[in-house]
Order: C-alpha cells, then structure tokens, then sequence
C-alpha cells in the first residue's frame, strides 16, 4: 500500500474542495493554498511520492479550466513523469499532457456516452496513448445498496455499478483504477468502507482509493481490509491543506 498525494486546481489555484458540491460555476472550499503546483510537485518529488493526482477541477472549454491547466502543466514540469493528471482529458488531448509530462491521464465523463460506457471510446483513448499510460476514474455514489460511477465532476450518476466484475471488465484499456468515495470525498468523517471491501476483492490493476481518510488508524484500516491491495489518497485532512493529520506522517508510506 501507498500513499499518492493530489494537486487539486480550481480557477489557477491549488484547493481543497467537498467533492459533491462540485457544479459548473462554484465549489465549497476546504482550502484554498498560498502556495502554487509546483510548490506540492516539489514537496512530492523529494519525498519520492510518484504516482500523486493533479486533477483540473474547472469544466473544459472555459477560461478557468485553461488557467487551471497551465498551473497544472507547471507541475508536470517540476515533476517530469512522477504525477497524473485528471479533468477534461479525452483522446483529443491526452497525448499533449503526456507530452507536457504527466505520467498518465486520468479518464471518466469521456468514457461515457448517455450514461453508458462506450468501447469505441476506450479503443480511442488506448490508441491516443497507449493502455500504461490511462486511469480510469470510476468515482462512485451509494444508490441504495449498490455503488454507480458518477461523471460530470461527479454531478450526474451512470448505470455502470462499480464493482469488481466493472473491473475486471475494463482492466484491459487501463493501466489504473482511482476510485474517490463521492459521499465522503472532502469531509473528513472516514472512508466508506463498503465500497473499500468490495475493493478487496479485485485482483489486477493498481487501485488507489480516495474519500473521507482523516487518520493514520484510517490508513490502517484500509491497509487491513485490502491485504495492503489498495493505495490512497488524502486531501483536506492533511496539514499541508489546512487539516490535522500531518503530511510526514503520511509520506512515510511510499
């Protein structure tokens, strides 16, 4: 198990967001950092922490998302190939983030069409960059008792359920899964540890989960739960973001 960190960019700026309140024109702000990318690229580059998310929060084809990909991009370049790179990617553009030196694209509303996962669109994207260098972002929602892949920065909820027969389905046109809780993402109240079990039970892809972590006793049950399977991801509840769990606590897990 391992620690990935983020680079969360909302309007230029390095942030942490409740992900559920994500909409077009506004977001609820954990934090908004005084620092800029390439301050967290640096910090995750001397810790040896590869494999970290710099996901592009703003809706593509805005001014906001383009001054968001150019903080992005500055991130890459102070960390060549050591981070990913979410928010707006399509077989259009993924080779241009490559080039600018992210080490993978993290795909999930392109992957989608009228709710529906759509192969040729993973054969594009396979084709644009090849299957080692795509994640595939199957954030989830609880409906009842079953968990569906949300899109549209998690607003709009698909009938692709999210489990391990999903994964197992689609581990051919990717390299990773990067599953965020989107119940929980930002608030700091604990992992949802169903989706975490049902997690547990895929063998294949690299999986790293997100949403709600808020303690090393967090971590480690993660860590218990998955047989150590499972990496993760932690946002607004470490120091370096304005929370209480410290970061060099977190980092030694790489």
């Amino acid at each position: 198990m391992k620690f990935r960190p983020c680079i969360d960019i909302h309007n230029g700026k390095v942030k942490q967001i409740v992900g559920s309140s994500l909409t077009d024109n506004s977001a609820k702000e954990n934090f908004i950092s005084d620092k800029d990318s390439m301050y967290f690229a640096k910090l995750y580059k001397d810790k040896g922490l590869y494999g970290g998310h710099v996901i592009i929060l703003n809706k593509a084809g805005t001014d906001e998302y383009e001054a968001s990909k150019e903080e992005a991009i500055k991130a890459f370049k102070t960390f060549p190939y050591g981070l990913q790179v979410g928010g707006g990617i399509n077989d259009k553009n993924a080779a241009e983030f490559i080039e600018a030196g992210a080490s993978h694209v993290i795909v999930t509303s392109y992957l989608f069409e009228d709710g529906k996962l759509s192969e040729e669109k993973m054969k594009k994207l396979k084709d644009a960059v090849s299957k080692e260098k795509i994640v595939f972002d199957l954030s989830c929602k609880k409906v009842g008792d079953k968990y569906f892949v949300t899109t549209d920065r998690w607003q709009t909820i698909t009938e692709t359920e999210m489990n391990c027969d999903t994964l197992k389905k689609l581990e051919g046109y990717c390299d990773e899964y990067l599953i965020h809780a989107v119940d929980v993402e930002g608030k700091c109240n604990g992992p949802e540890t169903d989706i975490i079990k049902e997690l547990s039970k895929y063998d294949g892809n690299k999986v790293t989960y997100a949403g709600g972590i808020r303690s090393l006793e967090d971590v480690e049950t993660i860590n218990e739960a998955s047989d150590g399977k499972i990496d993760f991801t932690i946002g607004s509840a470490l120091d370096i973001f304005g929370g209480n769990l410290k970061f060099e606590e977190v980092a030694v897990y790489n």
